[in-house]
């Protein structure tokens, strides 16, 4: 056990198989651990390097074995894989995790804050809510359709016609559809206060986070947007310029080159899709409000516009949303305030 330098941890909800090496990369542990008795084990052993898949519960048990003096490094489960030999289970891909922390070259996913992770957490909550919210509408009216009565798409729509449509006693619907409906129109309204309740959270973030205003002063960049990359700014540091950390979001186009021949395909969509998507969205709507005349982004609006012409609007939001992750990246490391082009 003194002699363990390197440690492959596969993390599980009850079962954790640890690996590990000493220094000249002899096997010399391999086991399997409970959930008690992982702290014990880890509070037993010299210092030495953790390695484990960036994973759920990953961020806990990172802080949990650095407080007990270890190093620990998260690594994505993709880069993982090419380690893996033989069949597998949670022995190998302890293994493979302990092979892959000790690569020079590897990337390693940087631990997030509990106040970063409290923000990723009301994101998360209101996702959840709007695909429920969705879901319901979706359900409302296909059993409209049913009945012969058809509204458009759109939460608005259904919001604003469903209690009408309750109310009037000359249509086709029964006594059960009625009460039925008035239960789903009830669930809507819960759903949109809970929407609601998580905007105001996100909006008080804002109010105490100084980097997070810095950020909405960027045109395609709000409440949503400023807060998620806020979850990420120490994944922006580690970057060493905005083209890396706008391919790490998955906003550059997927290669597929060989014989010195560049060939670019569409985006990777590598990355959080969901933070990618608010980016591309903000892009959008930013785009739909430029105009021709002189401003004091006249540069900026000018580039995107003729954008627009020679590729169509929504590539050019593609890549007006790379740019914003540029200057996003750059404000989030050095600090700096938003400045128009020259």
């Amino acid at each position: 056990m003194k002699t363990v330098t390197t440690i492959g941890i596969d993390l599980a909800k009850n079962s954790f198989s640890v690996y590990g090496v000493d220094a000249r990369g002899k096997p010399v542990l391999n086991r399997t651990l409970s959930r008690a008795r992982v702290v014990r084990f880890f509070a037993n052993l010299p210092s030495c390097l953790v390695g484990m898949e960036a994973c759920a519960s990953s961020e806990y048990w990172a802080r949990t074995i650095e407080s007990l003096g270890h190093e620990v490094r998260r690594i994505h489960p993709r880069y993982v894989k090419a380690y893996l030999l033989g069949a597998k289970n949670d022995a190998n891909d302890a293994a493979a995790i302990c092979e892959a922390v000790q690569r020079p070259n590897m990337r390693f996913v940087p631990h997030k804050s509990p106040e970063q992770i409290d923000i990723q957490c009301i994101h998360r909550i209101r996702q959840g809510y709007v695909k429920s919210r969705t879901a319901l509408i979706n359900q409302t009216r296909g059993l409209l359709a049913e009945y012969g009565i058809v509204i458009r798409q759109g939460v608005c729509a259904v919001r604003n016609q469903l209690p009408a449509l309750i109310a009037d006693e000359e249509n086709d619907l029964s006594g059960l559809m009625r009460r039925n409906l008035t239960s789903l129109y009830e669930s809507l309204c819960f759903l949109d206060e809970r929407i609601l309740e998580q905007d105001k959270l996100l909006k008080v973030v804002v109010k105490e986070n100084e980097a997070c205003q810095r950020l909405m002063q960027v045109p395609g960049i709000g409440v949503m947007t400023a807060t998620i990359l806020l979850t990420i700014a120490g994944v922006a540091s580690n970057f060493k310029n905005g083209r890396e950390f706008a391919a790490f979001l998955g906003l550059v186009p997927r290669q597929n080159s060989t014989g010195g021949k560049a060939r670019l395909l569409g985006i990777s969509k590598r990355g959080d899709s969901y933070t990618r998507t608010l980016l591309i969205h903000g892009a959008r709507a930013a785009l739909s409000r430029m105009v021709g005349g002189y401003t004091p982004e006249h540069r900026r609006n000018l580039w995107a516009l003729e954008l627009v012409v020679r590729r169509g609007k929504n590539k050019a939001s593609v890549a007006l949303a790379n740019k914003t992750a540029r200057v996003a990246w750059s404000m989030l490391t050095q600090g700096t305030e938003y400045r128009h082009a020259a």
